[in-house]
This record gives structure tokens, C-alpha cells and sequence, in this order.
């Protein structure tokens, strides 16, 4: 992970740079917006605001819908299925998150999840065939960064001076959530999990859950983190610890086979 400027500040980069990108950000606090609420976020004429969200409309970024107002268009749904077919880190995981399910329960889910600005984002699943857990880690739905055992496992691997900046960004939120009452504490914390390669939580993210997460690397920075998500009552403890972290292991030492990969993650 860089350790240059915070995804947070790019981002407000991007905004001030490039109004078409801001306009497609809004879309990501309110489902549907007119025009003139476009205009007002953006701050630019009414005009000029009408004349980005035609031609967004033309190319299928946004559609209009009944009320005056526009929403994302099929163009997303059309480079969503090119994510999944070209990105190297899901179609080598892909399979591996199966097999983890054969090998520990069909009463689990497997997630595949990334660091997305200051968020983790699930970017694939796989589901047992038996009644399993219903997960809040959705394909596109980011979580926050310091609950559950995929976050934690994430940020346990980031480089001490980019954790350092982490902390000072959200000392409030990581004391509240994490009971770290001091950098040192919330350094020592994340060192336990990276020394045991794998982060295990209950009921953090939903009552009576478990999740099971190890990290996947690639040019020795940590890319993602692979978890198994299942029911405290079918939890098999170390056999199944063990099972994610080697498939981890497994799809990151695959990804070193592959021409090309991504790297950072936000």
C-alpha cells in the first residue's frame, strides 16, 4: 500500500479536477438525484449540469427515471461483469474459496475482500450448497476498516507509517471500536494477528457469527483478505484456521504465476 496521499484526499482531488467523476461520485450517498441537485453538489449552472448528465446518459452511465430525476445506468452492470472476468485476483481465488468450503463446511461463506479508500469492500463470494449465514460482506458493499476479522486482517499488514497515519485519522473511531486507548496499543493489537497470519472474530459483525480471515500478498504487500464466514454452532476452531490460512497462502503464491495484478487497492 502507497504511503502517499489518503484515499480520502484523492478522492476530493478527483472532485475538484474532474466534474463528470464528481458527479458519478454523488451517486454513491443518494440513489437518485435531479439535475438541479447535481448542479448545486457540483456547483456549476443548471445548463452545464444538464448538458454532463446527457451525455453521461448517452454513453449509459446514468438513466433517467420517472420524477425528473437519473440513477446509475446499465453501463456499470456491463463493466462489473468485466471485473469479474478479467481481474486475476478473483479468477484465482474463484475456484480456491470453493474448494475451502469443501474442506471445512458447506454451512459457511467464503469472501474475497480489498481495501477501498478508507473502507474494505467485498469483491467476490462463494456460497456453501447447505443453509449458511447470511453476510453483510455483499460483493461491492464497503465495511468498515476497523471490524471484523477481514478489515482486521487487512490493516494488520499495512506498513507501520501508513498505520500510524491511520490512526491519527480515526484515533476516536479505533478507541471506540477496537478498545485501543493509545497508538501503542492499537500497534500491539495489530501485531498479534500478523504474527499468527489470521484474525478471528465473534459476533462483530452479526450475532453468533464467526469470521475466519487470512491475508493475500502480492509483491509483498498485502492485496486482499480471504475469509470464511459461518455459524458459531459449526465453527471446527484450529482445522478450520488453518484451512483459510492455507488457502490464502495458496492464492497468493498463484498470483505470483500471473502477468499482471493490482496491486493497490484503492
Amino acid at each position: 500500500m502507497s504511503n502517499d496521499a489518503s484515499p480520502l484526499s484523492s478522492v476530493s482531488t478527483i472532485r475538484a479536477r474532474n466534474r463528470v467523476l464528481h458527479i458519478l461520485q454523488l451517486f454513491e450517498e443518494k440513489a437518485v438525484l435531479s439535475v438541479e441537485e447535481i448542479a448545486q453538489e457540483v456547483g456549476t449552472s443548471t445548463s452545464s449540469a444538464y448538458r454532463d448528465v446527457q451525455e453521461l446518459c448517452q454513453a449509459g452511465f446514468l438513466a433517467p427515471v420517472v420524477g425528473a430525476g437519473y440513477v446509475l445506468g446499465p453501463a456499470f452492470v456491463q463493466f462489473d461483469r468485466l471485473v469479474r472476468q478479467s481481474d486475476p485476483l478473483i479468477r484465482v481465488a474463484a475456484p480456491r474459496m470453493r474448494s475451502l468450503l469443501d474442506e471445512t463446511t458447506q454451512r459457511a461463506v467464503t469472501v474475497l475482500s480489498r481495501r477501498y479508500r478508507d473502507r474494505v469492500m467485498c469483491v467476490h463470494q462463494e456460497v456453501g450448497h447447505a443453509p449458511h449465514p447470511l453476510t453483510v460482506y455483499e460483493r461491492g458493499v464497503a465495511m468498515p476498516m476497523f471490524s471484523g476479522a477481514t478489515s482486521k486482517v487487512i490493516l494488520a499488514h499495512q506498513p507501520d507509517r501508513a498505520l500510524q497515519s491511520i490512526y491519527l485519522d480515526n484515533e476516536e473511531t479505533i478507541r471506540r471500536t477496537l478498545k485501543c486507548e493509545s497508538w501503542k496499543g492499537f500497534r500491539d493489537q495489530l501485531e498479534e494477528i500478523r504474527k499468527a497470519g489470521v484474525a478471528v472474530t465473534h459476533s462483530e459483525m452479526a450475532e453468533g457469527r464467526i469470521g475466519i480471515a487470512a491475508p493475500v500478498f502480492a509483491s509483498k504487500q498485502v492485496i486482499a483478505g480471504l475469509s470464511l464466514v459461518l455459524h458459531e454452532r459449526d465453527y471446527g476452531g484450529d482445522d478450520f484456521r488453518d484451512a483459510v490460512v492455507a488457502a490464502a497462502r495458496e492464492i497468493t503464491a498463484s498470483l505470483s504465476h500471473e502477468d499482471t495484478w493490482i496491486v493497490r487497492g484503492s
